[in-house]
């Protein structure tokens, strides 16, 4: 059975950071298990960086801390080079990077809290999911 491949929107990065209780920081924890793989882009990685920055003094993290965890996905991911963009197709351009780098990975779930965000994307054979219902289907939560 192929391990599923999946893009974790920067809002479930964000929740994980906030929070270690609930689904998102369970998530991040089980990427180095081999359960799943996560991949990435530079562009979404930039917005990573940006997102959890922002909450510098919000949570309990420090710059560096931020750096290394970011450092950490970067070094465990499956790298993507985006070459066809789908823009505009979704609402929001973010959303569009997203989507273009699940098409590009050959992704099964995008990973989200938003997925009003990501309907009609049925169409590239990805579901959007949320973290919980993720670690449901991969039976890491019942």
């Amino acid at each position: 059975m192929e391990v599923p491949q999946i893009v974790i929107d920067t809002n479930v990065l964000v929740s994980a950071l906030r929070s270690r209780r609930g689904a998102s920081h369970k998530l991040l924890g089980l990427i180095e298990n081999g359960i799943f793989q996560i991949n990435l882009s530079v562009p979404l990685v930039l917005e990573y960086e940006d997102a959890a920055k922002r909450m510098l003094g919000e949570i309990a993290l420090t710059e560096q801390n931020i750096d290394d965890i970011i450092d950490y996905l970067c070094q465990i991911a499956n790298l993507r080079k985006i070459y066809y963009l789908w823009r505009p197709y979704l609402k929001d351009p973010n959303d569009d990077m997203v989507l273009e780098l699940a098409v590009a990975a050959r992704c099964d779930v995008i990973v989200t809290f938003n997925q009003r965000d990501f309907r009609n994307i049925r169409r590239f054979g990805i579901r959007a999911i949320t973290p919980r219902e993720f670690l449901i289907e991969i039976g890491e939560l019942s």
